[in-house]
């Protein structure tokens, strides 16, 4: 009898861990996506670093929107905008405010270990983070991003900072590859 009521009460914990983790990751996707997102890391916000071209002048990566749907994880969408509503600033052949990726984003640190990792799931990409209340790096953390083309398209409308590429819907592993770069607060990423 006492294994049976260990068994219930087992789970009954599992149960409860996978409906708190359900209400949990349910309520993160009622957010909304927002361009200009404060991230949560620690106990201070940060923004990625960018243009300050959020609603109250909060920094972010131009044509990005963004919500934080765990401690460590924000999901995104990169739409064919340049910084102030610029047009056509990622790619000249596809249209005006389209939506080119989807972006999967983890917050952690630099290491070549985990820099190996992330590049075998995709994540070839970190973006710096900028204090909210400062504006200086994050000392350490840093955003690796996972980049999905959601059309095909030509990426060249910044032909001085990437080189231009065709890009397939599916995963994206040309997008600014610099996961071999060990993270500098004191250059960026």
């Amino acid at each position: 009898m006492r294994s049976i009521n260990k068994i219930v009460l087992l789970v009954f914990i599992a149960v409860t861990f996978l409906a708190t983790g359900s209400a949990q990751a349910h309520s993160a996707w009622n957010q909304p996506f927002v361009h200009g997102i404060a991230i949560k890391v620690g106990h201070h916000k940060y923004y990625l670093e960018g243009a300050p071209d959020g609603p109250n002048g909060e920094q972010d990566i131009p044509g990005h929107e963004w919500v934080q749907v765990s401690k460590n994880t924000i999901i995104g969408k990169h739409y064919n905008t340049g910084p102030f509503g610029a047009a056509n600033f990622w790619s000249f052949d596809a249209p005006d405010g389209a939506l080119l990726w989807t972006m999967i984003g983890k917050i952690d640190t630099w290491t070549e270990a985990k820099a190996a990792k992330y590049y075998t799931e995709g994540y070839i990409h970190y973006h710096s983070l900028v204090s909210a209340k400062t504006g200086k790096r994050h000392p350490k953390k840093v955003v690796w991003l996972r980049h999905s083309a959601v059309i095909d398209f030509t990426f060249d409308a910044l032909p001085n900072a990437v080189e231009p590429y065709e890009v397939k819907i599916g995963s994206d592993y040309k997008m600014a590859p610099n996961w071999t770069v060990p993270y500098d607060p004191n250059i960026g990423g």
